[in-house]
């Protein structure tokens, strides 16, 4: 929904005070995968602090019986957390403190964000449901030193508050607002801040949606809605496909379980602990090399967390919006619907 100019300042605003380096890590994250290069740490840890969530939305996999017949919710202990910081620190350049659950629930999250930049790591990011996103604690985290936050909003509206019940989107929008006003204020330019949504809750007027946050924000984007609820079955997949993940990012669980990727949601294929052992044993070791070799030769569908994810997944450009008097193709997925809850 971007043009370029908005794009190229979001991402000179997020290196900013470490220039060089996030030129080399973003350079990285495209060539690694490339030439199957396995660096010594990965690039990004994503560290999830809570596997609750405080909402109940339709299209989500967590109010499936079947996700919470599988998966132990919880927070991640804190030791835990120090401990992999302090392993990392100085050698992987970006955490993300958010995967299933709404991590900003977490009674450490501040202090989370505050250990992570007291060490070394120069991108601190997260992903929330903006619930918890009152001025106060925007404060605290903006002084903990967050880098980048990134707000799901689906819709404007009734759209929104039917998706993200219990939330207000006039409560939403002020508390994006007084964000903005805040970076004003002081003259900040992070942490950025991004808006996304599920393209069917803003496709009958993405104009209006992007209007709506472009004065508040950095960046607006939206994805198509993927199988969250595993009911497609009739699956096209791209001819061929390789899957960047395994050499950019560690993906730990609350419980310490080491998941494949960030789209295993079940955590289906656990590749090492980090209660019991040292990310570097976990980035090399034999059970994510198998992964990769497994990729590499084109076997992703061997793995059936892989064979159900959306990556692999064939998009047409079946659909034209318009924003702003530019032109823009949505990308939907082959044989995926785009209604809400299914």
């Amino acid at each position: 929904m971007e043009p370029p100019e908005r794009e190229a300042a979001f991402h000179d605003c997020l290196g900013q005070g470490w220039e060089e380096g996030y030129r080399s890590y973003r350079k990285n994250w495209s060539e690694y995968p490339r030439s199957f290069h396995i660096s010594e740490y990965p690039l990004l840890v994503d560290l999830e602090l809570s596997t609750i969530c405080n909402l109940r939305c339709p299209m989500c996999y967590t109010i499936t019986e079947e996700f919470r017949s599988k998966v132990k919710t919880g927070l991640m202990q804190f030791e835990l957390f120090t401990k992999v910081i302090d392993e990392i620190a100085g050698k992987t350049p970006a955490v993300r403190l958010s995967l299933r659950g709404e991590p900003t629930i977490h009674p450490r999250f501040i202090d989370a964000v505050r250990y992570a930049k007291l060490k070394g790591i120069r991108e601190v990011s997260t992903l929330t449901n903006g619930s918890t996103l009152t001025h106060d604690f925007f404060l605290q985290a903006l002084e903990a030193g967050i880098d980048w936050i990134t707000v799901s909003v689906d819709g404007l509206g009734e759209t929104y508050e039917g998706i993200r019940k219990p939330l207000r989107f006039s409560d939403t929008l002020q508390k994006i607002r007084d964000i903005k006003m805040v970076k004003d204020e002081h003259r900040l330019c992070k942490p950025v801040i991004k808006v996304q949504a599920i393209w069917p809750s803003i496709r009958d007027n993405p104009e209006l949606f992007y209007r709506t946050f472009k004065p508040y924000v950095d960046l607006i984007a939206f994805n198509p809605l993927i199988d969250y609820l595993g009911n497609d079955e009739d699956i096209v997949y791209e001819d061929s496909f390789f899957c960047c993940q395994p050499y950019q990012r560690l993906v730990i669980g609350s419980d310490g379980g080491v998941m494949i990727c960030s789209n295993d949601e079940e955590g289906t294929v656990i590749v090492g602990n980090a209660n019991t052992e040292s990310i570097r044993d976990i980035w090399s070791g034999d059970r994510l090399s198998s992964v990769r070799e497994i990729h590499q030769r084109g076997g992703f569908r061997e793995i059936p967390v892989c064979k159900r994810c959306y990556l692999p997944r064939l998009t047409e450009e079946n659909e034209l919006a318009q924003v702003n008097g530019r032109e823009f193709t949505v990308k939907n997925y082959v044989n995926r619907s785009q209604e809400i809850g299914k």
